[in-house]
């Protein structure tokens, strides 16, 4: 008999499911693996392994940083259904037939598994392996094929639906003389997103330097890998807006300026080596200055907001102003003509284009001539019995 020493015609792992995105904690990962011969072939053995494994390496100077955690190890050695075998327990693979290894384990249950993750210093990867072992004077042969993790990350929990909120402030000098100092105050009205949504951003930017700013936001990525108890960290911008330029003694607000969250990776939660967390910064672009940066934190989910948490909340909001409203007092009587002076005239013929600026920083002036306020006409009672108009003129 001759016995084959090339690798074999077709030797592949297929999942039952192909469409089939992602996997998550306690799903069951199946499939085949698919073997055609060319020539006649004694199969000792086909093994199949399940992986799943957190790497992390790089170089930090001198000094190269390694470490894993494995989160997947299955091992079984899969048979033929009605294939005749040997005395030694090695099966005869001929050409011409296809050859099926059906194959099944489930995952970890939830709290043990991380996601699967990519990226520049260490990933997280999940893999099925399958050996064909053959006899010693024969090579073996070997496949792989990947398979996604991804761990249900929801945004409705009371943490990540309450809203985040922050404020900084940067006094600025030039040549060591003091220039002001530029502000930001920010809010988005919860913390986790999905792919897809909107982040509405609320902000009030504040310029009393001699300079012209720029506001700004951006969606930022954290990537941070541990090994040999040193830290890596990799920051990325995702997205990003802009606002309008502010000149001196002015500001910007923004009411609902909105960033739109793109295809992103979810938070990687679980995982002892690798973290990816997301921000929301807000900040501004100062000439001749560091920016002034406030970061806001952001969660990226896989289970979409479905407003249960808000709508609790307005009702809560609701319930406390109904019960305000019943000591609501009524407002006051307007004033008597007797209490406007008869020739009045503005305190000073100079009045600010805007009310948004610092005591120390001279703002923008408008001219407005001097204006009397005309004084009410006076007028006498009419009696029930006139029939005409009575009135006296002053």
């Amino acid at each position: 008999m001759v016995v084959l020493t090339k690798k074999p015609k077709t030797f592949e792992i297929e999942f039952r499911d192909p469409s089939k995105a992602s996997y998550r904690s306690g799903d069951k990962v199946a499939g085949r693996v698919v073997v055609e011969v060319s020539e006649v072939t004694i199969v000792k053995a086909v093994r199949l392994y399940g992986v799943g494994c957190a790497k992390v390496e790089y170089h930090k100077g001198k000094q190269r940083c390694r470490d894993e955690i494995d989160y997947l190890k299955y091992e079984e050695v899969l048979h033929l259904d009605q294939q005749p075998t040997d005395m030694d327990g090695s099966i005869t693979l001929r050409p011409g037939n296809t050859y099926e290894y059906m194959f099944g384990f489930e995952l970890p249950q939830p709290g043990q598994l991380a996601s699967s993750y990519k990226g520049k210093f260490g990933s997280v990867e999940y893999y099925v392996k399958a050996v064909m072992e053959r006899p010693s004077q024969s090579g073996g042969a070997e496949c792989k094929k990947c398979f996604e993790v991804e761990e249900p990350v929801d945004i409705n929990t009371l943490e990540l639906t309450s809203p985040a909120t922050g404020a900084k402030e940067k006094r600025l000098t030039c040549m060591f003389i003091p220039d002001g100092s530029v502000s930001i105050t920010a809010q988005i009205n919860r913390k986790g997103f999905c792919e897809g949504e909107e982040i509405s951003i609320d902000g009030k930017f504040e310029n009393s330097c001699s300079r012209i700013v720029v506001p700004k936001a951006a969606i930022i990525a954290t990537h941070t890998y541990l090994a040999n108890g040193r830290r890596k960290v990799f920051r990325e911008k995702i997205s990003a807006v802009r606002g309008n330029h502010i000149i001196s003694g002015m500001c910007d607000l923004w009411q609902g300026k909105s960033i739109r969250v793109p295809r992103l990776k979810p938070t990687v939660l679980g995982c002892n080596i690798i973290h990816l967390d997301y921000t929301l910064m807000v900040y501004m672009h100062i000439p001749g200055s560091e920016k002034l940066i406030l970061e806001l934190p952001l969660v990226i989910g896989t289970i979409p907001f479905n407003g249960l948490a808000s709508r609790t909340c307005s009702m809560s909001s609701q319930d406390g102003s109904a019960a305000s409203s019943s000591t609501v007092s009524m407002p006051s009587a307007p004033p008597s003509y007797s209490e406007i002076p008869r020739v009045g005239h503005l305190d000073s013929p100079l009045i600010p284009l805007l009310d948004d600026y610092d005591e120390d920083d001279c703002p923008i002036f408008m001219n407005v001539g001097q204006y009397h306020h005309t004084p009410p006409p006076a007028y006498t009672e009419v009696g029930e019995n006139c029939t005409g108009i009575n009135l006296q003129l002053c």
